[in-house]
């Protein structure tokens, strides 16, 4: 049975759908930045996904071929995340799509070494016969953060965004956002096959206690 990070780290994927608090340690990323409306048909952002998706299943069907990562075990790849900012926007303007600033990415697991994500980038480009090399090894420690599961559109997220900034105020706690620390969405649904109201997505955002 490969390993699935959604079911073994279900408080990091599986939140409920109201407000809670939890610490995000340091994890591996296959990351690429960019900047603009992902909805855009062809742009950056879909360009990015593509990279994404080919570095990470290089690494995932890595097994089947001559290269082999010390530790490595069969795994499902984890869900496509973004971390999303906006120059002089505190927090996220969802009406200006065009000023969006993202990097897109996808968990690494921790055998995952630089070189083993070096070789992949190589592969995946050659194989894909396409330019990777916008691809990063990323680490991430978010630390203390409020989450919930917005379920539907993600236009409608500054609602589930409302519900967060209220229980912090119940709470004591304060919004942290800062050019390190950044609003972070994780997609479990595949929107060319989903309903948007069905649509499920985790909200995170850095806080600090007030």
């Amino acid at each position: 049975m490969a390993f699935d990070f959604k079911k073994e780290y279900k408080e990091f994927y599986m939140p409920k759908n109201k407000p809670q608090l939890i610490t995000i340690p340091k994890m591996n990323y296959i990351a690429v930045r960019g900047k603009g409306d992902p909805n855009e048909e062809g742009g950056a952002y879909q360009q990015a996904i593509s990279v994404l998706y080919a570095v990470a299943y290089t690494l995932k069907m890595s097994y089947k071929t001559d290269y082999k990562m010390n530790g490595f075990f069969e795994y499902v790849v984890p869900p496509l995340e973004g971390f999303w900012w906006q120059e002089d926007v505190q927090g996220i303007d969802y009406s200006r799509k065009d000023a969006f600033h993202w990097i897109s990415a996808i968990r690494l697991p921790d055998f995952v070494t630089e070189k083993d994500f070096a070789w992949a980038v190589e592969t995946a480009a050659k194989k894909k016969k396409l330019d990777c090399s916008s691809a990063e090894f990323l680490t991430v420690e978010e630390g203390l953060c409020v989450q919930m599961m917005h379920l539907g559109a993600y236009d409608n997220e500054p609602e589930s965004v409302a519900a967060m900034d209220a229980y912090l105020e119940e709470t004591g706690y304060a919004n942290d956002l800062t050019d390190q620390r950044l609003h972070h969405e994780i997609y479990l649904s595949d929107p060319r096959k989903t309903d948007p109201a069905k649509w499920k997505t985790v909200i995170r955002h850095p806080v600090k206690k007030r």
